[in-house]
């Protein structure tokens, strides 16, 4: 039987230096550069960054492999949806609305962006018996009755078993419920998105300090979705310009030289390692959260992550609850490895466990250990293991670049931020 894997840390002579500018995102990198070396000297670093990214429109940030390949129609199914996007293994798609007009402009041709961990929030969030959307409450959406009864039954065989995943997953409310139908519940509504003459600037800001996951860039010629900017395709794009003068001013702080991290060990959310996946998975809706920490209750030492991505596994892949008779985060862990094993998945960041730094590592080697991970957060341990921290790519760009007074002006004229109980 697989085993979780334990805490990884990495150290400093394990990363690699880039020595070649070859890649889009590296001649990107070069073009900051120029920038760079054009700007008064009298100003601070951040403030140099800061005009440099405003100087570069976001038409030049490389196209995602998938940004051109991947829509969802409006009429989607929620269980399709997550076929889908675990198939081509993504995070989220443009939903297209299959009513709008042949000549339709963008915002009336795109509903939004569906993000994968927005149709768990949302489908948890039903399911939840003090919301007045409940099915257990309202008594619709052709819910049946064993399946309201599991949402209820506060004991641990209803939290634990298989039966909650079984259930959930051929039940109306997720095998009939429309990608439309929760549209209310996506992160901006209506629709925002970036044009290609925006800036660098306004786009790591909304990933930052507005809290977007990815921003599509539109083409208003052609009415549709050029580009899809993602936090990994930005982590990347970093990492490609380690070498350059610019990101080498910036990047060789440590993490207390700036100020990092953020969040200290007292204010992570965590979850032990015997408790019910499912309840990860809740403290993530609750707290609005992308992951958590699997720790042991004895030791307090982190064992594993779960994000909200990996619910999929649940939907998705019913052998990893069928085998076990609860299902807490340790066996959970367990059963994903052995699922991603079995089927010659070995890329998938929940294999590696808990990659972790200290507060002696450099931005730049944070950046590069993000991109070879692939992943977007990372904790910070002591010298015992023990976490210190987290730190978000949110956390990384803050100490990158500021908002200017007034920078937005009338930009989010037309879009309405949701009511807390539904951001993602």
């Amino acid at each position: 039987m697989a085993s979780v894997p334990e805490i990884k840390i990495v150290r400093s002579e394990s990363l690699g230096h880039r020595s070649e500018v070859s890649s889009p995102e590296a001649k990107l990198g070069m073009r900051v550069e120029d920038l760079w070396d054009e700007q008064k000297p009298q100003l601070s670093p951040n403030e140099k960054l800061n005009a440099c990214f405003e100087s570069i429109p976001v038409s030049a940030f490389p196209l995602s492999s998938h940004s051109q390949d991947i829509e969802l129609r409006s009429d989607t199914s929620l269980a399709e949806a997550v076929q889908t996007l675990s198939k081509l293994k993504v995070l989220s798609a443009p939903v297209v609305d299959v009513d709008a007009p042949e000549d339709a402009s963008w915002i009336d041709r795109y509903i939004g962006i569906v993000e994968f961990p927005g149709i768990v929030v949302w489908l948890l969030h039903q399911l939840d018996p003090t919301s007045p959307r409940s099915p257990a409450v309202a008594g619709s959406n052709g819910v049946s009755h064993d399946f309201t009864a599991v949402i209820l039954d506060n004991g641990d065989s209803a939290v634990t078993s298989g039966n909650f995943f079984e259930v959930l997953t051929s039940s109306e409310l997720y095998k009939n419920t429309k990608v439309r139908d929760i549209s209310g519940t996506f992160r901006w509504a209506p629709f925002l998105a970036l044009q290609k003459d925006n800036s660098f600037l306004t786009m790591l800001l909304l990933l930052s300090k507005y809290k977007m996951k990815s921003i599509p860039v539109v083409d208003l010629g052609e009415a549709k979705i050029e580009n899809i900017i993602t936090q990994s395709g930005v982590i990347h794009m970093l990492a490609e310009c380690a070498g350059l003068h610019w990101f080498e001013d910036w990047g060789v702080k440590t993490l207390s030289e700036v100020g990092l991290p953020i969040m200290s060990k007292d204010h992570i959310i965590k979850i032990y390692e015997d408790e019910p996946v499912l309840q990860a998975f809740k403290l993530m809706r609750r707290k609005r959260i992308g992951g958590i920490p699997v720790v042991e209750r004895k030791s307090q030492k982190p064992v594993g992550n779960i994000s909200l991505r990996d619910v999929h596994f649940l939907l998705t892949a019913p052998e990893i609850y069928h085998d076990y008779r609860s299902i807490t985060t340790k066996n959970f862990l367990v059963a994903v490895r052995e699922h991603l094993e079995k089927h010659g998945d070995t890329s998938a960041p929940i294999l590696s466990g808990v990659i972790a730094c200290t507060k002696n590592h450099t931005l730049k080697e944070l950046i590069l250990m993000l991109d070879a991970e692939k992943i977007h957060r990372m904790y910070v341990v002591d010298d015992s293991g023990n976490l210190e921290g987290l730190i978000t790519l949110r956390d990384i760009i803050a100490r990158l670049v500021h908002e200017p007074p007034g920078y937005f002006g009338d930009f989010f004229d037309g879009v309405m931020p949701l009511p807390q109980n539904y951001r993602v």
